[in-house]
């Protein structure tokens, strides 16, 4: 089968070549895999920043397909089925566990810039029948996380919401929490990037290179309650600010670091405002079938940047690397 290897940790170690066609073993599923979507784990892992198992291996996390095969076993499924597999295969619901999170595709297992891959059927999650698998793709990592951080604040109409950037998670979270009838106020650098937000439905805007000290902002739209719930994609010193901007008994939903790991902060408003910081490593097989069945319900559609080809895949991780250029998802079509 053609796929992609990653041979070294760097974005020009990545290559087409050929494998041998995995088989399907018991409880397994033979994988036709149609796209793929990245995440900045992708690039992390790309680039060293992130560890892996050894090379050469077959990066990307999130991919969708049909199945081509049937492993000894497997029922409740069928050839041809449009599925999309999760990449912690192990967490099949329920809190997390070092177990759950100790395989994980394109990580340690083999990825999704392959034609084939076999996966436990326990790990499917039945694609949303108005998605493509471009789309479908998008849902393993950016969605789950979103899914869980709407639930994380049981967000409600009159809720309000704080959502940093324009990425993957950022835009779902953005398109769960209208469908649950909350107020969402999103932050960008770029004008152009806050329309297409509110062509999306966000109520509020703030450009926070215009305005750096975008959590007085937030306060200041809201009357000086904040947000019930702050999607905190950035990290570094911005995590302060995110502190600021949630209201009484809200919650700061931790996902992201592009601006470090590293973050001093005082402990007085997580004390007063009672704030719920939650950390989040994506979630359970479960949790995506019931981000999937969202979807489904409210018809949402997932935001796509770009489609590469397989064979522009350098190119694919050269622009998420570069940083704060797309909106919503890049994604690799096989």
């Amino acid at each position: 089968m053609k796929a992609i290897e990653l041979t070294a940790p760097s974005l020009s170690a990545l290559r087409q070549t050929e494998l041998p066609d995995p088989q399907a073993g018991p409880g397994e599923v033979l994988l036709r895999l149609r796209a793929a979507t990245l995440n900045y784990l992708d690039v992390a892992i790309a680039t060293g920043a992130f560890p892996v198992a050894g090379y050469p291996m077959v990066p990307v996390a999130d991919g969708a397909g049909e199945i081509a095969a049937l492993g000894e076993g497997v029922q409740g499924f069928a050839v041809g089925e449009r599925v999309i597999p999760h990449f912690m295969p192990n967490w099949q619901g329920g809190a997390i566990t070092a177990h759950n999170v100790a395989a994980l595709r394109g990580v340690n297992l083999p990825g999704s810039l392959a034609e084939y891959v076999a996966v436990p059927a326990s790990s499917l999650v039945a694609m949303p029948a108005h998605l493509d698998f471009v789309q479908g793709a998008a849902l393993p990592i950016a969605a789950t996380t979103a899914w869980n951080a709407v639930r994380s604040a049981q967000l409600r109409p009159g809720s309000v919401v704080v959502l940093l950037g324009t990425g993957g998670v950022s835009i779902f979270a953005l398109q769960f929490a209208k469908a649950s009838g909350a107020t969402v106020i999103l932050a960008s650098s770029s004008d152009d990037k806050l329309e297409r937000a509110r062509q999306l439905g966000a109520d509020m805007l703030i450009n926070y290179r215009a305005t750096p000290a975008w959590d007085e902002e937030v306060l200041t739209l809201t009357g000086g309650r904040g947000a019930d719930l702050v999607v905190e994609t950035v990290g570094g010193a911005n995590f302060a600010r995110s502190l600021n901007a949630a209201a009484v008994g809200g919650a700061v939903f931790t996902v992201g670091f592009i601006g470090g790991t590293a973050a001093a902060i005082d402990l007085l408003p997580v004390i007063v405002k009672a704030l719920r910081i939650v950390g989040n490593n994506t979630g359970s097989v479960a949790d995506l079938s019931e981000a999937a069945r969202a979807i489904a319900a409210h018809r949402i559609v997932p935001v796509i940047d770009r489609v590469f080809d397989i064979g522009d895949t350098r190119a694919a991780y050269a622009e998420l690397a570069a940083g704060g250029r797309h909106f919503g998802k890049l994604a690799i079509a096989h």
